[in-house]
């Protein structure tokens, strides 16, 4: 059976104040039933020490103490007159009378043990050389006396053995009446917080229940969908991240859109020119001649270079591009790229500012191919896209970790809000896709997957001459 987490919720602060209440009832209960026991035998105390004045004034009266032996209805009706707080009867209150025959019948030596639980039965009194004169100590395990005195001598001791157990009919009825009162508060305070508790849980799930919701959405597709936040705690913190996560989603999913229309219009471009060029000739509209041929070779090789860059670019983001790294010069590999794209930048009339000397003597753990494909597509990107006459700087230097390398090239810049831009797929600062300007906007894609893989860093920054500064930090411990 499927329990909602709003009733599993709800059954556990039940279960937990049902718990605490429970016990605090039982132990109010023993707590309660141990100190009334406690104010009864103080309550008794103080009526043993009522008795003990009379029998100390009967003493003083008599001398001694015959006579209360000799009517044991006395000792009866003093210990009833200090339990009831009432006068002895009439024929009872002068002991030197001879009191009637059935009042002089002897105390027992031994009472049934529901009797021994009564005041009188628990009262001892003894004489001034220990013996009994009323009571029953031997079936007492403890018994508190209390020095009976006369003319500062003692004359005997007064007795009382401590209840153990409640047997009086009214002490138990309100011990009763309490327990059933703590019974009815402690059910009385199940029932509130259960009442406090609906709303509480439900409040709490109701947050659940829209990411729950919201969850279900994400998983049709619906991209837009939101959570409010309306807290601080750890179901508002579930929100936010919800949030991010569905502006990830969504970003991710327009990513992926933009990619494929990307791609779709790079690839339409070349075979579309490629097919134009081959109807051409096919309707003999043009003829085939060395440059034709080199015009349709220009364009294969365009596609032949797209594709490859794809490649390169999804192995890298599923890594499964090889490296394979070893202690080599980064200096040295950067020397010979720019010697082998000398011709080409001196056919564009590039000025060249390079100063390499810093980290020259360094060697790295890096891929020596990998390294010399960052450095071309770093240069391609200058070539391309500065203007002619232009100036191209590369220099570099290092530092205890890293080694740093520069490229900056001038005119045309690039604006602030593009830079963060530049390293993703198929991204052109141009708006138009005029392919005769630039590339297909994978170069620098490229460029951050090999630089990440050495464990580096690339970024790109608005230049001192006008164009692109491209930072390049090379960790030198692999």
């Amino acid at each position: 059976m499927r329990v909602s987490i709003k009733y599993k919720l709800l059954l556990t602060i039940l279960a937990s104040i049902s718990l605490v209440v429970i016990s605090i009832h039982l132990v109010g209960q023993w707590n309660f039933h141990r100190g009334f026991i406690q104010f009864v035998n103080a309550s008794e105390q103080s009526r043993l020490e009522q008795l003990a004045g009379e029998l100390q004034n009967l003493y003083a009266a008599e001398g001694n103490w015959d006579s209360l032996r000799d009517r044991p209805a006395l000792w009866v009706s003093l210990l009833r007159g200090s339990d009831h707080n009432r006068p002895l009867p009439p024929h009872l209150r002068d002991h030197r009378d001879t009191p009637p025959r059935d009042l002089r019948r002897p105390v027992p030596r031994n009472l049934p043990p529901d009797k021994l639980r009564h005041y009188e039965a628990r009262v001892v009194l003894l004489d001034a050389s220990q013996d009994v004169l009323f009571g029953f100590p031997h079936m007492f395990e403890e018994i508190e006396y209390t020095p009976l005195k006369h003319n500062g001598t003692i004359i005997g001791q007064l007795g009382l053995a401590p209840q153990k157990q409640l047997v009086d009919t009214l002490q138990l009825q309100f011990l009763k009446e309490q327990k059933a009162t703590f019974g009815l508060i402690a059910l009385g305070i199940v029932l509130f917080a259960a009442l406090l508790t609906m709303p509480i849980t439900s409040r709490l799930v109701r947050p659940v229940k829209t990411l729950a919701t919201a969850t279900r959405e994400l998983t049709r597709g619906n991209y837009k969908v939101r959570t409010p936040v309306n807290t601080e705690d750890e179901l508002g913190q579930l929100s936010r991240d919800f949030n991010r996560l569905a502006d990830t989603l969504e970003q991710n999913e327009q990513a992926r859109r933009q990619w494929v229309a990307d791609i779709s219009h790079e690839l339409r471009t070349p075979l579309a020119v490629l097919r134009g060029e081959i109807e051409a000739l096919q309707d003999q509209v043009r003829e085939v001649t060395p440059q034709t041929l080199k015009a349709l070779h220009g364009e294969v090789m365009q596609l032949n270079r797209l594709i490859c860059d794809l490649y390169e670019l999804s192995m890298s983001d599923l890594g499964a591009l090889t490296y394979k790294k070893e202690m080599i010069a980064p200096i040295v590999i950067l020397k010979n790229t720019i010697e082998i794209f000398q011709p080409r930048l001196n056919d564009h009339k590039l000025s060249m500012d390079i100063n390499l000397s810093a980290g020259a003597g360094l060697k790295i753990l890096a891929d020596q191919e990998r390294l010399q494909q960052l450095f071309a597509n770093l240069l391609e990107n200058s070539l391309r896209y500065t203007e002619p006459g232009g100036r191209l700087e590369v220099r570099t230097e290092n530092s205890d970790s890293q080694l740093v390398i520069h490229f900056l090239d001038s005119e045309p810049g690039v604006a602030e809000g593009d830079l963060k831009n530049l390293f993703d797929r198929l991204y052109r600062v141009e708006s138009s896709r005029n392919r005769a300007v630039g590339g297909a906007g994978l170069g620098l894609s490229i460029c951050r997957n090999i630089v990440e893989a050495h464990g580096g860093n690339i970024e790109a920054k608005q230049s001192p001459h006008g164009g692109l500064w491209i930072n390049i930090s090379l960790p030198l411990n692999g």
